[in-house]
């Protein structure tokens, strides 16, 4: 499981993160001050730190340095909208990414997976029951036979192998496909690519062994139900 530290002082923000990250897979240390960030830093290792610029006593900055300086570890800043100067002197001390407030679930996920898979410290690749999703190559292929998605159909076969084994409600799928796709998703369009999807990557769709439906709850992508 993967290490983030996120270094923010918006309890709102570090509540929904956490809960996001957690739901992803991630483990979470979160902090709101500079100080408490560079301690945590001289005792504990991370594979990836999300820091604010603006701390509550403090920045992200000299935190983002210290992490540079004394390990190899990847860095996301938290930005507010438009604010360039900030995203400039983030790359200035070192940051790999950044991402503007308020941010999509899903291209915040996808930015860290990202960041992460740069390190090699991410698996490339993810295979379900025969069905194959390379992220690098932005390729599925079932037992070897590349299989063709529409966009949404590729977005969510996405979100449900990198949620493995999670149990995915309808709301959560129609929120992130929305957000990524800036196309309004209704239930009954979720409905028809659940069922192309399944048409594509099922060896027989009425009895899926991939995408399996958890009554009352939603949907979960893994070899057993």
């Amino acid at each position: 499981m993967f290490r983030i530290l996120l270094a923010e002082d918006d309890k709102s923000i570090v509540e929904n993160l956490t809960f996001l990250l957690t739901e992803e897979g991630f483990s979470v240390r979160a902090v709101s001050g500079q100080a408490e960030a560079l301690k945590i830093l001289d005792n504990e290792n991370f594979d990836l730190l999300l820091l604010d610029i603006a701390l509550e006593d403090g920045s992200g900055y000299p935190v983002c340095a210290a992490a540079k300086k004394k390990h190899r570890v990847p860095v996301i800043f938290l930005t507010a909208s438009g604010d360039e100067m900030s995203v400039v002197t983030g790359f200035d001390m070192g940051a790999d990414d950044y991402i503007a407030k308020p941010f999509r679930p899903l291209e915040l996920i996808s930015r860290i997976r990202n960041v992460l898979r740069r390190y090699g410290q991410t698996e490339s690749a993810i295979t379900i029951g025969g069905v194959r999703v390379d992220f690098l190559k932005g390729t599925v292929t079932k037992n070897g036979r590349e299989l063709f998605l529409s966009a949404l159909e590729y977005r969510l076969l996405l979100l449900f192998f990198h949620n493995k084994g999670m149990v995915l409600s309808r709301n959560r799928l129609l929120e992130e496909i929305w957000d990524a796709s800036g196309e309004y998703v209704n239930d009954n369009t979720l409905t028809v690519y659940i069922k192309r999807l399944r048409d594509k990557i099922e060896d027989d769709p009425q009895n899926p062994t991939i995408l399996h439906t958890i009554r009352g709850l939603g949907y979960k992508a893994g070899e057993t139900p």
